[in-house]
C-alpha cells in the first residue's frame, strides 16, 4: 500500500512540475523526507549560529531586554512564512525565491531577485565558515590567527561541498544530524543555565540597566540596533522551498516544513538566549567591552571538563548550517541556470546523474564564498562589506517576493496550491510586507561604528552597488530575455519574449 501511495505521489509531482514547465525525468530524486527538509531549514537558519555571532554585540548596546527581539523577530518573519508557503504550494519548483518571482511576476523581477539572492547567500556562506573557524580553532586546541582562521574556513567550506555532493539522501541525513546536535546542544546549555547558573531575577529582562540610553535615538535607537539579533535569527525557512523538487508531495509538505522549522527554531533560539542573558554576571562588563566573549566565559564556567564536548556540537552547528546554505545557493544557481538567466548557463544547469545533484553550481557555490575569505587577507572591508550584505539581501530577496504576491493578488491571482491563506491572506501579505521594510530599513540604517563615514554607510554603498551592477549588467546583456520558461503567469497570461542566445 505504501508502495502504491508512493507512486501516486511522484505522478502526481511529476505532472504538476511538467505543468509547470519542467521535466522531472532528469533531475532530482524526491529522498529529502518531512524532518530531512524541516532539518534544512532549522540548520540554515541555525539558532546556535546565529545567537553566537550577535550576542555580545546586542547585550552590549541594550541590555538584557535585547532578547524581546528575538520574540518580534520571530512573529514578523512567522507571517514571510505563510506567504512563502502559499507560493511555493502553487510553484513548488527548485530554487526558492527566483523561480516564484519570476512567476508572481516576470522576468526582470527575477532576474534581479535571483542575483541579489545569490549574492547574499555566497556572502552569508563565507561569512558563516569564517565564523565558524575560530570555534573549529579552539576544539583543536588552539587560537588562530587570521591566516589560521582562513585556512579553516576554506577546510569547513571543503567539508560542506563534499556533503553536498553525496546527493539529497546524505544532505537530509547531514541536516538532520545537525538538528539534533543543535537541539541538544540549545536545551542542554539552556536548560543548565537556567537550572544552575542563572545570575538574575527575570526581571532584568524588563529592565536595560541604563545600557544604551545615551545612544542616538535614545533606547529605542539601541533596542533598534540590538534587535538586529532576532532578525539574523530567522531565515532559514526560504531553504525548505529550496529544495522542492527533492521532497514528495512539496504543495503541502513544504509549507508545512517552513512552519515547523520557525516553532522549532524559535523556540531554541529563545531558549538560549534567555538563559544566556539570566547568566551573564555582569551587563555592564560587556556593554564597556571587559568581556568581549561572555559566551565563551559562561560555556568554560558551567561546562569545564566537558567543554570541548559542547565546542564539538557548536562546530557541528555551523558545519551543517553551511551545508544548508550551500544547497541553498546551489538549488538558486541551477534553477536560473536551467532558464538560461545566468552566464555559463548550460555548466551550471548541468547534472550528475549519479548523485541526481547540481553538481557545478555546488562547486559555484563553494568557489565564490572561498575567493571572499580569501580576498580578506588583501582587503577586511570587502569581508565585512560582504557579510553585512549577506542579510539585507536575504531580507530584500525575502520582500521582493512578498511584494510580488500582494501585486499579483491585486491583479487577480487566486493561488491554487494545496495550501491557502484564504481571507486571511490580504491582511497576512501586507503585515509581512510592512514587517519587511522596517527590518530592511533597520538592517540598513547607517550607525556610528568609530571607523569614519566610510564604514558607518558602508553597507548602504554596498547594497547600491550590487543593486545597480546586477541592473546595469541585466540591461546590458539582456539576461531577462533569454530561455523559454514561463514567466509573470501567476495574475494573467504567461508573458513572452524572444529568445536569446
Amino acid at each position: 500500500m505504501s508502495h502504491n501511495n508512493d507512486v501516486v505521489e511522484h505522478d502526481e509531482d511529476a505532472a504538476h512540475l511538467a505543468s509547470l514547465g519542467y521535466s522531472y525525468d532528469t533531475t532530482f530524486k524526491r529522498e529529502m523526507s518531512f524532518w530531512g527538509n524541516v532539518s534544512l531549514g532549522f540548520t540554515y537558519l541555525s539558532p546556535i549560529a546565529g545567537v553566537f555571532s550577535m550576542f555580545a554585540i546586542s547585550l552590549g548596546q541594550a541590555g538584557p531586554p535585547m532578547a524581546w527581539a528575538l520574540v518580534i523577530a520571530l512573529v514578523g518573519q512567522f507571517l514571510v512564512a505563510l506567504i512563502f508557503g502559499e507560493v511555493v504550494s502553487n510553484y513548488p519548483v527548485a530554487g526558492g525565491v527566483y523561480p516564484w518571482a519570476r512567476r508572481l511576476w516576470g522576468r526582470k523581477w527575477a532576474w534581479m531577485n535571483g542575483w541579489i539572492y545569490v549574492v547574499a547567500l555566497v556572502g552569508t556562506i563565507a561569512a558563516v565558515a569564517y565564523g565558524a573557524a575560530p570555534h573549529l580553532g579552539t576544539l583543536l586546541g588552539f587560537t588562530p590567527d587570521t591566516g589560521a582562521t582562513v585556512i579553516l574556513a576554506l577546510v569547513l567550506l571543503a567539508v560542506a561541498t563534499f556533503f553536498n555532493l553525496m546527493g539529497t539522501r546524505v544532505l537530509g541525513f547531514a541536516a538532520t544530524t545537525g538538528l539534533i546536535a543543535e537541539l541538544i546542544g540549545s536545551i542542554v546549555i539552556g536548560g543548565y543555565l537556567l537550572l544552575f547558573g542563572r545570575q538574575h531575577d527575570w526581571s532584568v529582562l524588563f529592565d536595560n540597566q541604563g545600557i544604551g540610553d545615551n545612544a542616538p535615538g535614545g533606547y529605542f535607537g539601541a533596542f533598534a540596533a540590538a534587535a538586529l539579533i532576532g532578525m539574523f535569527a530567522y531565515y532559514g525557512f526560504e531553504a525548505n522551498g529550496d529544495v522542492a523538487e527533492e521532497i514528495k508531495n512539496p504543495s503541502v509538505r513544504v509549507p508545512k516544513a517552513m512552519r515547523m522549522t520557525l516553532y522549532v527554531g524559535g523556540f531554541a533560539a529563545n531558549v538560549l538566549v534567555f538563559s544566556l542573558v539570566l547568566a551573564v554576571p555582569d551587563f555592564h562588563a560587556v556593554a564597556n567591552g571587559d568581556v568581549a566573549d561572555p559566551i565563551h566565559e559562561l560555556l568554560s564556567n558551567a561546562f569545564g571538563p566537558i567543554l570541548p564536548v559542547v565546542m564539538l556540537v557548536i562546530v557541528i552547528a555551523f558545519i551543517s548550517c553551511m551545508i544548508s546554505l550551500q544547497a541553498a545557493a546551489s538549488r538558486l544557481l541551477f534553477s536560473m541556470g536551467r532558464d538560461g538567466f545566468l552566464p555559463g548557463s548550460k555548466f551550471l544547469a548541468k547534472f550528475n546523474d549519479n548523485r541526481h545533484v547540481p553538481q557545478n553550481a555546488l562547486i559555484m557555490a563553494a568557489l565564490f564564498p572561498a575567493l571572499v575569505v580569501l580576498f580578506s587577507l588583501l582587503l577586511e572591508d570587502a569581508l565585512t562589506a560582504m557579510v553585512g550584505f549577506g542579510t539585507v539581501g536575504i531580507y530584500i530577496g525575502f520582500q521582493m517576493v512578498v511584494f510580488a504576491a500582494l501585486r499579483a493578488r491585486i491583479l487577480g491571482w487566486k493561488p491554487a496550491g494545496k495550501f491557502r491563506l484564504g481571507a486571511w491572506a490580504y491582511p497576512v501579505n501586507i503585515a509581512a510586507l510592512l514587517w519587511g521594510i522596517v527590518a530592511v530599513a533597520n538592517i540598513l540604517w547607517p550607525r556610528e561604528t568609530g571607523g569614519g563615514w566610510a564604514e558607518d554607510y558602508l553597507l548602504i554603498m554596498t547594497t547600491v552597488g550590487v543593486i545597480a551592477f546586477g541592473w546595469i549588467y541585466m540591461l546590458v546583456s539582456k539576461a531577462y530575455t533569454r530561455g523559454d520558461a514561463p514567466a509573470g503567469d501567476a495574475s494573467g497570461p504567461i508573458k513572452t519574449t524572444t529568445k536569446v542566445g
